[in-house]
């Protein structure tokens, strides 16, 4: 049995993408509101009565900036009893991969537990004396972006233990329309890589759990979910386009527009054989290395004239990660019309001029087998990489890049909650 409940409720703006009012330009256009601005207009009434835990992290604030935690604790309407955190811990201040602790606050008694400690899922202990769960984080629809993987196994749980499950819908910043790469092979699942979707894939966190919910991609069952909806968004709505308050939803993810970069850019660094700016002032706006002539291959990537992007030369000193105090070279992306630019492909286009140039800098070759495994999982398969070391030719990707892609719309489309 499939169970869906939407909650349709009057807001007033949006957080994780966070507006606040006095920022927002006067447009005419009605302010989007996030499921917790409209959450909190009701006066948390759908929690009322109901032992609460919060899956949140700093993302989670309402129009004013204030945290959910703050406004649960105020309202005495819901009883908050335990906070849950994804990877990088609640403040959102910790390394990716770098593993978190539980504790508990000292002024409210409240447990702070880690889903990204011994274990990624809502154990026992975590759930004690709770009636529902509340998921609140800020996404940035991307598939290995490991917050919608902690979201499926909050879900699995809440299926288990027949826990309800609100999830406060936020905004996707890549907007509703963009969809790229391959869906994931299951052969290839891991915790940067669950379901069967797009490396990019055009949903709002709360559709995607519609999704997940619905498509049997849940053991042992479908949960009790509902959805609270933002209102006045739209799906060609990008954050980064919007007068807004952004909270970076992890430490490189800065600007409502990195995650356009990271699409860009961040399967490459999985390789580690090249910088993607992580570790510098601007994260996966470069790919660059010690070895490379930055004049060269900025010359030979604008010829390639992609459309709706410019590459430019540019030489850093990493701060740390791969290259660390060394001097490295290469390009920075620069976007001129983001809706004309195939993302995941750009960094395939480098690596085929990258190959061209420096024949004896194979990063195949040069990568680990951890290294070329994570790369791997991060493309939800391992055709690509076979298929591209053949000949180093990012145009011999399009028929795997694309073949899902119209027929994953046609599925996604039953689960939109807005046009």
């Amino acid at each position: 049995m499939k169970l869906r409940n939407l909650t349709f409720l009057l807001p007033l703006i949006f957080a994780g993408c966070t507006i606040v009012p006095s920022l927002v330009k006067n447009t005419g256009e009605k302010p989007i509101l996030s499921g917790l601005d409209v959450l909190g207009r009701e006066n948390y009434l759908k929690l009322k009565g109901k032992k609460v835990g919060l899956i949140t992290n700093q993302t989670g604030v309402d129009q004013n900036l204030i945290q959910n935690v703050d406004l649960f604790l105020a309202s005495p309407n819901v009883d908050l009893i335990a906070v849950m955190s994804p990877e990088h811990g609640f403040r959102g201040t910790v390394s990716a991969g770098e593993k978190i602790h539980s504790l508990i606050d000292r002024k409210t008694g409240i447990p702070y537990f880690s889903l990204y400690g011994k274990s990624k899922k809502p154990t026992k202990e975590m759930l004690q004396g709770i009636d529902v769960l509340v998921f609140d984080i800020q996404a940035i629809g991307v598939r290995s972006y490991t917050y919608i993987s902690t979201l499926g196994l909050v879900m699995e749980t809440a299926a288990e233990n027949n826990i309800e499950l609100v999830v406060l819908d936020r905004p996707n910043p890549l907007g509703g329309l963009r969809v790229e790469g391959n869906n994931l092979d299951p052969k290839y699942k891991s915790f940067i890589g669950m379901y069967p979707i797009p490396y990019v894939y055009g949903l709002t966190i709360g559709e995607l759990a519609l999704m997940i919910n619905e498509s049997n991609w849940l053991e042992p069952r479908p949960c009790h979910l509902t959805v609270i909806k933002m209102e006045n968004w739209k799906r060609e709505t990008l954050c980064m386009d919007m007068k807004m308050e952004w909270v970076p939803p992890s430490p490189h993810i800065p600007t409502p527009a990195t995650p356009f970069y990271v699409v860009s850019t961040g399967i490459l660094g999985e390789l580690g054989v090249f910088s993607n700016g992580v570790g510098y002032t601007n994260p996966f706006h470069t790919i660059a290395a010690p070895w490379i002539d930055e004049n060269e291959i900025t010359v030979r990537m604008n010829e390639l004239n992609l459309p709706g992007v410019v590459f430019r030369p540019v030489s850093y000193k990493p701060y740390y990660g791969p290259y660390e105090g060394k001097d490295v070279h290469g390009v920075k992306i620069h976007f001129l019309d983001r809706k004309k630019v195939n993302l995941i492909s750009l960094q395939f286009y480098f690596l085929e001029i990258h190959q061209h140039i420096y024949p004896n800098k194979n990063p195949f070759q040069m990568a680990s087998e951890n290294q070329i495994n994570m790369f791997d999982k991060a493309l939800g398969t391992d055709e690509i990489r076979k298929i591209f070391s053949r000949r180093f030719k990012a145009n011999d990707l399009n028929g795997l890049f694309f073949k899902d892609v119209n027929k994953f719309r046609e599925s996604a489309r039953k689960y939109y909650l807005y046009e």
